[in-house]
């Protein structure tokens, strides 16, 4: 998968904002969240695993833009990955979405190292 192959996760309708889905895309664990920062409709596509304890991401929080992690409660920016709360020191990696004709796209990071396996 390169990075301008997309791969279409949802309809926009199906992740209204403060929600998120998680999704497989070439045996990679991506978390697909939706906010409304700035009064618009943004979704952002990261890793689904935590840098810090390897937990699912999706069954956390989104709050804002704060993705939080369901086991000790680590954050992260949805917009970058970037750890906005430990004990995660590591960000999550991210990935590029785009929306064509309502249904949200999501295209694999090139430079994604490999995903541990839960």
């Amino acid at each position: 998968m390169t990075d301008t192959e997309f791969v279409r996760v949802a309809a926009v309708k199906e992740l209204p904002p403060g929600r998120m889905r998680s999704c497989r895309i070439g045996g990679r664990d991506i978390v697909v969240c939706a906010t409304r920062e700035g009064g618009g409709y943004d979704v952002f596509a990261l890793d689904n695993i935590c840098t810090h304890a390897l937990a699912r991401m999706s069954e956390g929080r989104l709050k804002g833009v704060r993705l939080m992690c369901p086991m000790h409660g680590a954050a992260f920016d949805v917009r970058d990955g970037s750890v906005c709360g430990g004990p995660a020191t590591q960000p999550l990696i991210t990935h590029q979405v785009r929306i064509v004709e309502g249904m949200i796209e999501v295209a694999l990071n090139p430079s994604a190292p490999p995903q541990p396996e839960l």
